[in-house]
């Protein structure tokens, strides 16, 4: 039976499939990862290695992840993978944000009624609730294949973490940063509770301003009493608890007279022009200039209430819009509370928890919504002739981030953490931190520059009680023995027994107290802030776990927690501790759609991790990771989804080709020296060793787009529009086990192996897939292999500046070649004849390269010859004189190049006579059964 041409080429075979199948397969691989403790086993490897602490920013337990989440959890992944496989113990503990409102409101929506069920209950009932969004989120986590201790993560739930979180309290007590206080503080009408800056977002809005006139009742000798001081505010609904009218010392002011009225009025001379026009005064006289400190101590009359008005002095009273007068209400905004302050104003609270005016407002008020109060104040003053002039404004007003609600500022009694009395110690911590990108460090050091003290109280019940107690007399008892006694109760019973229990049996047994003649104590009904909560894991688990170290190497969260996390660990660390909890901050942008617009539920834009992976695979997600610059916002939809699933089978394409051509490759048999691979081969060789010194800087520098970028042109420039191209015809027609071969196998399994490991990081599941089919390499799983090294393999500098030029050579020759085949004289490059007419310098650049350079080409027949033997019609390639003909002799039917000596071998007159001795030395079955 004759033997078929083909069974004499080396066709490589796998089984790697061409599909991956990857919303099927994955599941399956994750699965076996978990069976057989990859990620534990990955730890034990690495123990007593140098370390490297990523520290999990909780997310908060509400809800399946969304896209962003995917992004963060994804990049965490790439980083800890990296690190792992190359040589730092790196364990990853993922946590969870699992107090605060959010949860409060999600239970209300199902119907529960927290003042009904009761505290304790309430408290229950958010727990499980936690702990379902816990396990759901988890879950989603696992799903995009992210190595983790997902059996022992953290929550700030959990005992120990509250423990750890009251010492913390306690530890800043001690150095009495803590303290209770009134002044007005972001007040959520919607979720009752205080705020603090970093959960308020700011939205601009319209509102009706009012110009008000409030005639003087004593003028001190300098004003008349017929003459109306004309006040500006934003917010009428505070005018039933004006106090005062500030004016800046500086400015100069005006008494005038318009011709069109009897009334005289004060406003900042800057501002006359303007203000007449808008007023509608017609050609008033100046009576009086008066400068601003001159307006002290007057007095106006309210303009609906029996209340005396107070003139003050306040620099930060501007004359860029307004009056240069402002109505000032000490109890609701924080440069009027200081004001009035000053000048020995005890505020006014008209407003209650709920946003409603209360009594104290005036019968008309009382039980009025704020916002339904601007009108209603707005009518009195027309009714009383006081509102000058009302007039919409567009201006910035903050948001609880939470609800999307507008708030109001309160002067209401808080507990507050101290930024005042150490902010510098703050600021000097963050010499030792170092930030990408780089501005984030001037984001967060003017942050906390600019900050005011922290409220850290919350009058709501799903969260870590604030551990103080009251004596009998109202004086408050913060002692950091005691509050390190409820830590303890609190790590056996979980902060819940503050709420079980009475206040006497929270304290140490026989505890005394001088404010307490009789015993009787009181406890605070106030939580912490969930920043507190999320800002005290430094200690609840970097510092606590033993796995782990403080302070943490790395952590990586959106650009969002420069006002959040990253703001309140740095705080309570260093309040602690005395140094920042982190070593290196990275911050990433947010997701948005296609267009650029944000995402939203409401607007339909938003891409669900798990529809994606659904459809398309985890691996999809990654990959589309790894081709953003994070550190800026970046856009994601289903048609860029798809678009790096094309870029995932170029890759997945690309390492089936080459398991299949290094299926007979035996590693430990089969290498070449580097030193005696051809010269191609040897350049190839360095190339990949160069590329795996520029992906392991980029994976050091966090820089993802950039390890995308060098292996993607790796693998479409250097390797298939090169290396793989020619290398087919050394693969598949040489002698299987020939030094050409195995050469260049040399260089193609390094390739495969490197490639597998180099990409684990960004794609898990495809990386373990095609380490299966490496049976050469003795680890189970690729994640417990270790990084590839860069060789040192000499000064490569002529070799790649040899083969530089080389690849100058080689895109000439491909442009005469397109230009002879668009002129029809030859199809493929096999069918061309080349004549490179060269110079001296280009034919020594040739000779050094030190190999037949047709196989390259891919021509079938290559001549050399002096630029000075060129006739004149021969094209001029980008410097290269060459010269395309069609290539003489026959078709060889195994590797379809032209030759002149087929027939020469009597046994395989259609082969060459090169082919004819592969063929005889390595099938000899041919010789006996025949070759067609």
């Amino acid at each position: 039976m004759l033997m078929k041409i083909k069974q004499t080429l080396n066709l490589g075979k796998t089984k790697f499939p061409m599909r991956g199948n990857l919303p099927q397969t994955e599941l399956q691989r994750e699965n076996i990862w978990f069976e057989n403790k990859v990620y534990e086993r990955r730890q034990k490897l690495n123990a007593g290695k140098p370390s490297f602490m990523l520290h999990d920013g909780p997310p908060y337990a509400n809800g399946n992840i969304h896209i962003g989440h995917a992004m963060n959890k994804i990049s965490k992944d790439i980083i800890v993978r990296y690190k792992s496989m190359n040589g730092y113990y790196a364990p990853y503990v993922p946590g969870w944000d699992t107090h605060g409102l959010p949860i409060e409101q999600q239970l209300t929506k199902a119907g529960k009624d927290r003042k009904k069920v009761g505290p304790v209950i309430w408290r229950k009932m958010a727990d499980e609730f936690a702990h379902k969004q816990v396990k759901k989120q988890m879950a989603d986590f696992k799903r995009l294949g992210v190595s983790a201790d997902w059996d022992h993560p953290y929550l700030t739930l959990q005992p120990s973490f509250e423990a750890a979180q009251l010492r913390v309290f306690g530890s800043m007590a001690k150095r009495d940063l803590i303290f209770r206080g009134k002044k007005p503080v972001f007040w959520s009408w919607s979720s009752e509770s205080a705020l603090a800056m970093a959960e308020i977002e700011y939205h601009d809005v319209t509102s009706e301003s009012a110009f008000i006139s409030e005639k003087i009742k004593d003028g001190k000798g300098v004003l008349d009493q017929d003459t109306y001081l004309v006040a500006w505010t934003t917010t009428p609904w505070t005018v039933p608890a004006s106090q005062a009218l500030a004016v800046h010392p500086d400015f100069k002011y005006v008494q005038v007279q318009p011709q069109n009225t009897t009334k005289k009025y004060l406003v900042a001379e800057s501002l006359l022009s303007s203000l007449s026009e808008k007023f509608g005064w017609e050609e008033p006289t100046i009576l009086a200039t008066f400068e601003g400190k001159d307006l002290e101590y007057m007095v106006t009359e309210h303009p609906y209430m029996d209340r005396d008005i107070l003139v003050v002095l306040a620099d930060y009273v501007t004359d860029d819009t307004g009056t240069g007068l402002v109505h000032t209400a000490p109890g609701f905004g924080e440069d009027d509370f200081m004001t009035g302050k000053r000048y020995g104003i005890t505020p006014i609270m008209n407003v209650d928890d709920r946003g409603y005016l209360t009594a104290e407002a005036g019968e008309d008020f009382d039980g009025v919504f704020y916002e339904d109060a601007n009108e209603l104040s707005l009518q009195k003053l027309r009714d009383v002739d006081a509102l000058v002039k009302s007039e919409p404004i567009t201006h910035s007003y903050p948001f609880d981030w939470r609800t999307k609600k507008p708030v109001i500022f309160r002067a209401v009694p808080q507990w507050f953490a101290s930024i005042n009395s150490f902010r510098q110690e703050i600021l000097d911590a963050l010499d030792d931190v170092t930030f990408k990108p780089e501005w984030g460090k001037k984001r967060l050091y003017n942050m906390i520059r600019d900050r005011g003290d922290w409220v850290i109280s919350r009058q709501r019940v799903w969260g870590v009680p604030l551990p103080i107690f009251y004596a009998e007399d109202g004086t408050a008892i913060i002692d950091p023995d005691i509050i390190d006694h409820v830590a303890d109760l609190v790590a056996e019973h979980g902060s819940t027994v503050w709420f079980e229990r009475e206040a006497k049996d929270l304290l140490p047994e026989g505890y005394t107290n001088e404010h307490s003649p009789n015993g009787e104590f009181t406890k605070e009904t106030d939580i912490m802030d969930v920043w507190f909560d999320s800002g005290s894991s430094h200690q609840g688990v970097m510092a606590t776990r033993p796995e782990l170290e403080f302070p943490e190497t790395l952590v990586l969260e959106g650009s969002d927690q420069y006002r959040g996390w990253f703001n309140s660990s740095l705080i309570t660390s260093v309040a602690v501790t005395g140094k920042a909890p982190y070593k290196e901050v990275v911050s990433q942008g947010f997701t948005l759609d296609g267009n650029g617009e944000k995402m939203s539920k409401s607007i339909g834009n938003t891409i669900e991790p798990n529809e994606v992976i659904k459809q398309m695979g985890a691996e999809i997600i990654r990959l589309w990771v790894s081709t953003v610059d994070t550190s800026a916002d970046v856009r994601v939809s289903m048609d860029i989804l798809s678009q790096t699933s094309e870029i995932y089978r170029k890759i997945r394409n690309t390492m089936r080709f080459l398991l299949a051509n290094t299926a007979d490759f035996n590693p430990n048999e089969d290498t070449v020296a580097y030193e005696d691979l051809t010269e191609v081969d040897k350049y190839f060789y360095a190339r990949f060793n160069q590329l795996i010194s520029e992906l392991k800087a980029a994976y050091d520098a966090y820089d993802f787009q950039s390890v995308h970028k060098l292996l993607i042109n790796f693998i479409n420039v250097d390797l298939s529009a090169f290396y793989l191209d020619f290398a087919k015809d050394i693969l598949y027609v040489e002698a299987p086990n020939g030094h050409l071969r195995r050469s260049l196998q040399t260089v193609l399994y390094k390739i495969v192996v490197g490639l597998d490991k180099l990409m684990l990081p960004i794609l898990p599941h495809t990386a373990e897939e095609i380490f299966e089919y490496l049976p050469y390499e003795t680890e189970d799983f690729a994640y417990l292999t270790n990084m590839p090294e860069v060789e040192d393999l000499g000064d490569n500098t002529e070799l790649f500046a040899n083969w530089s030029s080389f690849m100058k050579l080689r895109d000439a020759a491909n442009k005469a070649l397109e230009e002879a085949r668009n002129a029809k004289l030859i199809g493929k490059p096999a069918e061309a004849a080349l004549t490179l007419y060269l110079t001296k310098e280009q034919a020594q650049m040739v000779d050094a390269l030190g190999q037949d350079i047709r196989v390259l080409l891919l021509v079938s027949q290559l001549h050399l010859a002096d630029v000075t033997d060129a006739s004149a019609d021969v094209e001029n390639y980008d410097g290269y004189k060459i010269e395309v003909a069609h290539a003489v002799g026959e078709v060889s039917p195994r590797d379809r190049m032209y030759h002149t000596d087929l027939g020469s071998d009597k046994d395989f007159p259609m082969l060459s006579a090169h082919e004819a001795e592969i063929v005889r030395e390595n099938f000899p079955e041919a010789l006996t059964d025949g070759l067609e």
